[in-house]
């Protein structure tokens, strides 16, 4: 799994994303894993083989989703 720091995904976020459609991607905060990133497919096929998503992980990335929306837009392009 590759690592990045959030300073380091904030600022190559467009690498962080290409990483993760090869593999998950872990972006670590105060030297510890925080967050990972992964491709959508292996995301789908995770929530799949669980029987469905924990409503309290669905809520956390909504939230997340809404709150960082424009930021992820912009960084995309």
């Amino acid at each position: 799994m590759k690592h990045f720091t959030a300073t380091e995904a904030k600022n190559r976020f467009g690498e962080l994303l290409e990483q993760a459609g090869n593999e998950p991607v872990a972006i670590q905060k105060n030297g510890r894993n925080y967050r990972v990133v992964l491709a959508a497919e292996d995301y789908e096929r995770l929530v799949s083989a669980s029987g469905g998503i924990d409503p309290a992980i669905k809520t956390s990335l909504e939230r997340s989703m809404k709150r960082w929306d424009k930021l992820y837009t912009s960084l995309a392009r």
